[in-house]
């Protein structure tokens, strides 16, 4: 795990709300505290989508949402004159970028030993954190994924401009 503070908040949140930079990462959860908290639940409702939409919307097979379809949500009930007091995002990688991630890696895990790889967005008392973790299905002292979560997380924040500094 690591810890991170992202200092540039104006551009990071006009990356994270205006284009698509985190699109294909799911949402997990989001809480958003203005004049009211709003608390989103990224699961997707089963009965909602028929198997063709899923389909369509590329999201068959998929627990949670990917950012692309809530971001416009979000970009609402947090755009205007005041800052929200507190925030909360928690993204994890779709199980095709897991899989992906652990062959990139050659890591000795599998997709099956791998609840989630994520990353949490918090902004509070006027600073913006990001943190990154692994649940696992598994107990291992190994923890060298861990270490590679962080450095592709970092990887990703620099490849997209993101400036921020380790705490």
């Amino acid at each position: 795990m690591v810890a991170l503070n992202l200092p540039e908040i104006k551009n990071f949140m006009n990356q994270l709300l205006c284009t698509g930079t985190f699109d294909n990462f799911l949402l997990r959860e989001a809480v958003i505290q203005g004049n009211v908290t709003w608390s989103l639940d990224g699961s997707i409702t089963p009965d909602f989508y028929s198997t063709d939409e899923t389909e369509t919307l590329g999201i068959s097979g998929l627990s949670f949402l990917p950012f692309g379809q809530i971001r416009p949500a979000c970009y609402q009930l947090i755009k205007g004159k005041r800052t929200p007091s507190y925030f909360k995002f928690v993204f994890l990688l779709a199980p095709d970028a897991l899989s992906r991630t652990l062959e990139q890696t050659h890591s000795s895990f599998t997709a099956e030993d791998i609840t989630g790889m994520f990353f949490n967005l918090i902004f509070r008392q006027g600073k913006l954190m990001l943190t990154t973790g692994i649940s696992y299905r598994i107990f291992s002292a190994d923890k060298s994924l861990d270490a590679e979560w962080d450095a592709l997380m970092g990887k990703f924040l620099k490849n997209h401009g993101i400036s921020f500094e380790n705490l």
